[in-house]
């Protein structure tokens, strides 16, 4: 071996080595694994309080877009809603519908439309007085098939575990703010819902949610894995007497691909 061959080799060895005693070990890599927060964990950190301003309806309801599906304009929810899991007649909703809004009483309720890629927007309120905390004041909650529950819960002043609050994916994502009214005032969801997309039994594009609580965006483009499809839009009841009001949909369609149709001849 020739001395510059013998210095290169001496070079690369003393490399190897550097490298080997800057890379931690595999007892180091298990202690700087990033730990989680487990569902309803009360040592999250809470989300920013926000004032959510007027940009959303607060005494009446606003008025539908011209091409929404409207599930409870304030009259009856007999024609779009049905009770969960139940038939004939027990499948009647016995919520008290009155003065143009529906309060939760006798069970959760479910639309008898599925839908997919929409526009979901449902305004509510909590009762104006205020009784018990936490999980236990104004609890209810939207369900959209195979995304997490949308947290209805009177959230003002009010603590709970992030994930569990008003604007919340249940146990899983806590809202980027808190946009809570006050109790008793109307306050508003809309929820845009994408269904995964699957080819050749594949997920090609995860199923994503976004949502705007008040006109304040609380979670932007969430990723849900799996295969669901369309789905019924679920209300909870929880034992307390929430109220909705002014509940459509809007179903979203595709963009083009650009390229314009072939003339006619």
């Amino acid at each position: 071996m020739s001395p510059r061959t013998a210095i290169v080799a001496a070079l690369v060895t003393i490399a190897a080595f550097a490298v080997m005693a800057q890379e931690p070990k595999k007892d180091e890599l298990k202690k700087e694994e990033k730990k989680s927060y487990k569902p309803g964990d009360m040592t999250r950190p809470r989300p920013k309080v926000v004032d959510p301003g007027s940009t959303t309806p607060a005494d009446t309801p606003g008025k539908p877009p011209s091409d929404a599906i409207v599930l409870f304009g304030g009259t009856s929810l007999k024609e779009e809603w049905v009770r969960g899991g139940k038939k004939g007649d027990e499948a009647i909703p016995t919520w008290k519908v009155e003065n143009g809004y529906a309060e939760v009483k006798g069970g959760g309720i479910q639309s008898t439309r599925k839908f997919g890629d929409c526009q979901v927007h449902i305004e509510w309120a909590t009762p104006k007085e205020v009784k018990g905390n936490s999980q236990g004041r104004g609890n209810s909650g939207v369900y959209l098939g195979g995304f997490s529950e949308v947290q209805v819960l009177d959230s003002f002043n009010n603590d709970t575990y992030p994930d569990g609050q008003a604007g919340a994916l249940y146990s899983r994502f806590p809202p980027l703010v808190n946009a809570s009214r006050k109790p008793g005032e109307w306050q508003v969801y809309d929820i845009i819902a994408q269904l995964p997309k699957v080819e050749d039994g594949k997920v090609t594009r995860p199923g994503r949610i976004t949502v705007l609580h008040n006109g304040v965006l609380v979670h932007h483009a969430v990723e849900f894995g799996g295969k669901f499809g369309e789905f019924n839009i679920s209300l909870q009841d929880h034992g307390n007497p929430v109220r909705y009001r002014n509940i459509w949909v809007r179903k979203l369609g595709e963009y083009d691909d650009g390229t314009p149709p072939p003339e006619k001849k």
